[in-house]
């Protein structure tokens, strides 16, 4: 998919996108009517008029897996799941023959890098000095309690001051004024540690932000890459092709050919000002903090262009679905580290950083406190509050059925471990910003070298094939759905 209107126009015809003709304000009614679009499971919404602006809004585009796979071309993510197994197959290669078969993985690599290109439809209309004003572009007040209007879909381009690697990051930013808005680094963030190197050298840090890239770019950007890894190399390969980038006009940086809109500027060393409260995605406004100010030196759009804006706030909302596809996207890679992990579910009520489900086959006493620990140690699942740690055989997917098994088998005066650690900025129960408690908990069997020594009990269950012969006789009588 090579632009946000070709997605439009794809989910038009799929029956996926529906225009709203009534004109809406951007100031709370666009979220209160893709909120109930989104929980009642609904389509992406285009609307064509929003008071005081010629630009439409878009929201919703991935608020449903049939969306995400039609953004990627594929009938299902696990499609983008086996293509990224075998992409990270690194298995010894022996021989002329097996060698000839690594040449398709080999060009499929190469032709991940960005492609340069001198003229792209982002910057068809260019605004600066006096003609800069953030007040023309529909940027949304989402909740009541909010500072201000927050573009929400950011797609935030920095380099390392020292090395040159660029990042790609998605962070919130609120419109102070005409040509500045907040730039909501959190601590954790590559963007942050970009920002604290250009500052320690006494240097502004560039800044671009593409609004409304290709999707593959839009989910790069949220993606918890290690860091120093550019996300272009992984919408690249998502897309199946080079992103296009084009030179900025006031900044050293490439910023995606295709983006809707373009936000060109600098953040200065020490400037600060007071951003928030914003509703967040954890369900919760968060408070008042200092962050950097982003001061814009140029802004470039498309003839056409459209504002695409996603809503957070208490799940379910549309980022639930990109969560799930972080999930199962990611999943190959933890296995190559830790190949005793069968699966992990993080569920939308722990809004992704606050529950993890992960089921193992265990090997020797004390391996769920051994895996939970290894997961804290990799990228942002070390934001984990709570892991729960399964045997293979347990349908963690199956929420019901990881309930059962978390009550029945844990002790909690000796199946639970609580240590502390880092924690994500967002979360307001912790005592301090960024640091706080975590519990595993280790529903699986236990053995009696970790102090069981009654005889563990089997769960009750039918044989299959009683199951299925009772299965085939009630769809017969229309009591349970054919298949």
């Amino acid at each position: 998919m090579n632009s946000l209107q070709e997605l439009v126009s794809l989910f038009e015809r799929e029956k996926e996108l529906i225009r709203i003709k009534e004109e809406v304000s951007t100031e709370l009614e666009i979220t209160a009517i893709t909120q109930e679009v989104v929980r009642a499971e609904g389509p992406a919404l285009f609307f064509e008029k929003v008071r005081g602006h010629k630009i439409p809004v878009i929201t919703n585009l991935f608020g449903s897996f049939r969306r995400i796979n039609m953004a990627f071309g594929v009938e299902s993510i696990e499609e983008l799941v086996k293509r990224v197994e075998e992409f990270i197959e690194f298995k010894q290669v022996e021989g002329f023959l097996g060698k000839l078969r690594l040449l398709p993985k080999l060009w499929q690599a190469k032709n991940l890098f960005p492609k340069k290109v001198e003229k792209a439809p982002c910057q068809e209309i260019i605004f600066k000095g006096e003609e800069i004003d953030l007040h023309k572009l529909p940027i949304l007040k989402c909740w009541p309690k909010d500072a201000g209007p927050f573009i929400t879909l950011p797609c935030v381009i920095t380099k390392d001051p020292e090395t040159g690697v660029r990042n790609i990051g998605m962070y919130r930013m609120q419109v102070f004024d005409k040509r500045a808005t907040g730039m909501h680094w959190q601590m954790h963030k590559v963007g942050a540690k970009h920002y604290r190197k250009a500052e320690a050298m006494g240097k502004r840090l560039p800044v671009a932000v593409a609004i409304g890239p290709e999707p593959s770019v839009i989910y790069a950007a949220i993606a918890p890459l290690p860091e120093d890894i550019d996300e272009l190399l992984l919408a690249g390969f998502l897309k199946g092709a080079p992103i296009e980038v084009v030179p900025c006009l006031t900044v050293p940086l490439e910023v995606p050919a295709q983006s809707q809109i373009v936000l060109e500027g600098y953040v200065e060393p020490y400037e600060r000002k007071m951003e928030g409260p914003f509703g967040d995605h954890t369900g919760f406004y968060t408070p008042q903090e200092p962050y950097p100010v982003f001061n814009i030196t140029c802004i470039t759009m498309r003839k056409d262009a459209l504002y695409p804006a996603t809503i957070v706030g208490k799940p379910p909302q549309e980022d639930c679905y990109l969560g799930k596809l972080t999930e199962r996207l990611f999943l190959p890679f933890i296995k190559k580290i830790l190949p005793e992990v069968v699966d992990i579910n993080l569920p939308w009520e722990g809004v992704f950083h606050n529950l993890a489900f992960v089921s193992i086959e265990k090997r020797f006493p004390g391996h769920a406190f051994k895996v939970a620990h290894a997961l804290w140690g990799l990228g942002q699942l070390m934001f984990t509050k709570i892991i729960v740690v399964f045997d293979k055989e347990v349908n963690i997917q199956d929420l019901k059925e990881a309930l059962f098994y978390l009550c029945a088998n844990v002790d909690p005066a000796r199946d639970i471990q609580i240590v502390k650690g880092p924690i994500d900025v967002l979360d307001h129960a912790s005592s301090e910003v960024g640091f706080g408690g975590k519990m595993c908990i280790d529903a699986t069997k236990k053995w009696k070298e970790e102090g069981y020594q009654r005889e563990w009990p089997e769960p009750t269950d039918l044989p299959p094939e009683i199951k299925e012969k009772a299965k085939k006789l009630l769809r017969k009588l229309n009591l349970i759905p054919k298949r």
